[in-house]
């Protein structure tokens, strides 16, 4: 089997993540994988939702959206509808839950890190660019936090980060692109930390029933994956 762009099955696409990407936000990135392109930007407030105040606990949320023409054909924005679209709240919760999976919310202290992910091309693979990606917004957001003495110490526990893979023409690969998710026979999210242990799997069955010999071969493949996406984030972020 040939994958269109002609990758091994094992081969990720071209990583990059430029830091500092825009002038405002407390951290923010642009984070290209392939033809994939978010930008992400980490914002801090001094103030938590109602239901933590006075715990001395932080929180980090996301915030998830594509730009009308990051795709195929226009896409309309989601003000056209007065509400968010199940996809993007679906995608904003993953990326939520996975950046909160590394964060120590005391040493956060009582304070909100929400991240945004704005998509402004996508070729498959958004939500994972989004997590790695938005990592190392949070990160850059967090070192100014302690640059400044407003924290005592990082709060972030671990890297991490995430990578799609799948059953493509009934072949495992690594990363996969929009020609290919689009036909693909099952289609998987991995989100992994630094240390090498999983925070969610989200695997689908869209052509047929998949075994678990297949789900274990996905499994490493996304284990390459992330443990590669780490590597990228640690050009920036160097050992937490």
């Amino acid at each position: 089997m040939a994958r269109p762009d002609l990758r091994r099955n094992d081969e990720m696409r071209k990583v990059k993540i430029t830091p500092n990407y825009t002038l405002y936000a407390e951290g923010s990135v642009l984070i290209e994988m392939g033809n994939t392109k978010v930008i992400c930007t980490a914002s801090v407030e001094g103030k938590v939702p109602p239901f933590l105040e006075g715990q001395g606990l932080g929180w980090v949320t996301a915030e998830y959206a594509m730009l009308p023409r990051a795709t195929h054909t226009r896409k309309k924005r989601d003000i056209k509808s007065l509400k968010l679209d199940g996809r993007s709240s679906e995608i904003q919760r993953l990326i939520g839950r996975a950046l909160r999976s590394v964060v120590d919310r005391a040493a956060l202290g009582e304070r909100q890190i929400t991240v945004d992910c704005d998509v402004i091309q996508a070729d498959g693979g958004t939500r994972c660019a989004s997590i790695t990606g938005g990592f190392v917004a949070l990160w850059l957001a967090c070192k100014k936090l302690l640059d400044e003495g407003k924290i005592e110490k990082m709060p972030l526990t671990s890297q991490v980060a995430a990578v799609s893979v799948g059953i493509y023409e009934d072949e495992a690969i690594l990363d996969l692109n929009y020609a290919e998710d689009s036909h693909a026979i099952v289609d998987c999210n991995v989100v992994m930390t630094g240390a090498g242990d999983f925070v969610e799997i989200q695997g689908t069955g869209e052509g047929r029933p998949f075994t678990k010999d297949e789900l274990n071969r996905l499994l490493s493949l996304g284990k390459k994956g992330t443990a590669k996406l780490c590597r990228e984030q640690k050009k920036i972020t160097g050992e937490l």
